[in-house]
């Protein structure tokens, strides 16, 4: 769990900021939905800079992993809020009867990727038809897979499950493997000595928001200020972990992950920014956690063209804009990169 007491100059800082003592912060639970890394920068940034603080919260990050169910913590009103990865899950929600919101969505695209072997396929559109071995995992299957069957010539008996060893395929140029844009190439480049060829799937047509922000309805309708708090403490501390000083909180990432290198942060926040995954499309007007209806219903319409969820559902009870497209933070990126 990462906290950090601000200690010398910051702490005379945050007195003179009117930052609330502890025992006046509103305590608040946020889990992600993997182990520390940096595309949990924002986060971290906004837990060692005083942000949270600043408005109110005392923010406690309790890391995920593969044994770790986040969503179902939340849910048994063991966290506050969790870190979903895109839209699909808060849909499959709505369509249960489980009352989760999506109330700001950190990154605009979906990071994830399909890999393969340098120069085997010479474009996106040739791995279907050239018959590679998908390594998928259940989610990937479930999601964007489905999507390029009906649209890139995939086939479901090419699938294989990943189950995150990239051993298989490094050993074998006739298969593909998923990974984040952010995560996995840098780890292939590490293990093989050679670079992955990489496609972003957003780049393709699948379009979804992804690193979004769940809560439970009733959560949301009783706490707005709270649930305000934290979306816009977010966004500051996602403006000031890509363009500012990230060492505090590299430093918290290192401490929830001691098995985190310095090179893979510094390869993943250089992928975030190169791809634009969190700060692209509406997020440059509107700022970080941006949503909009058109791009939820653009992909509703993807999951329901491949056949994952029903074209009945009530998908925009599955999110809100109440807590978004603000241009909260805009400030503080065009103070940090003016320069």
């Amino acid at each position: 769990m990462a906290r950090i007491l601000i200690t010398g100059a910051a702490s005379a800082l945050a007195l003179t900021a009117g930052i609330a003592s502890a025992a006046d912060l509103t305590p608040f639970r946020f889990g992600t939905n993997w182990v520390a890394q940096a595309e949990h920068g924002g986060y971290y940034q906004a837990v060692a800079d005083g942000t949270y603080e600043a408005c109110g919260l005392d923010v406690t990050i309790e890391a995920g992993g593969p044994q770790v169910n986040g969503r179902a913590l939340m849910i048994a009103g063991r966290l506050d809020a969790y870190m979903g990865g895109n839209m699909l899950q808060p849909f499959l929600a709505i369509e249960e009867g489980i009352p989760i919101i999506v109330v700001a969505a950190n990154m605009q695209k979906e990071p994830q990727v399909i890999m393969t072997h340098p120069g085997k396929v010479a474009t996106f559109e040739e791995i279907g038809p050239e018959g590679l071995t998908i390594l998928a995992g259940d989610g990937g299957f479930q999601t964007y897979y489905p999507f390029f069957v009906e649209t890139a010539g995939w086939k479901r008996e090419n699938r294989e499950p990943y189950t995150f060893n990239s051993a298989p395929f490094i050993a074998d140029e006739n298969k593909a493997q998923q990974g984040y844009v952010t995560s996995e190439p840098y780890a292939i480049e590490q293990a093989a000595g050679w670079k992955p060829d990489v496609w972003l799937l957003a780049d393709y047509g699948f379009e979804s928001y992804a690193t979004t922000i769940e809560m439970m309805k009733p959560f949301v309708e009783e706490n707005p200020k709270v649930v305000q708090c934290f979306v816009d403490a977010t966004a500051e501390g996602w403006y000031n972990y890509l363009y500012g000083d990230n060492a505090a909180a590299n430093a918290l990432i290192k401490n929830d992950n001691p098995d985190m290198t310095d090179g893979q942060i510094a390869f993943s926040i250089q992928a975030m920014k190169d791809y634009g995954i969190v700060d692209s499309g509406d997020a440059l007007e509107l700022g970080i956690n941006a949503m909009t209806d058109e791009t939820m219903t653009k992909f509703f319409e993807i999951m329901v063209g491949a056949g994952v969820i029903g074209s009945d559902l009530d998908y925009k009870s599955a999110y809100t804009l109440d807590f978004v497209n603000k241009g909260v933070g805009l400030d503080i990126k065009k103070k940090l990169t003016d320069g």
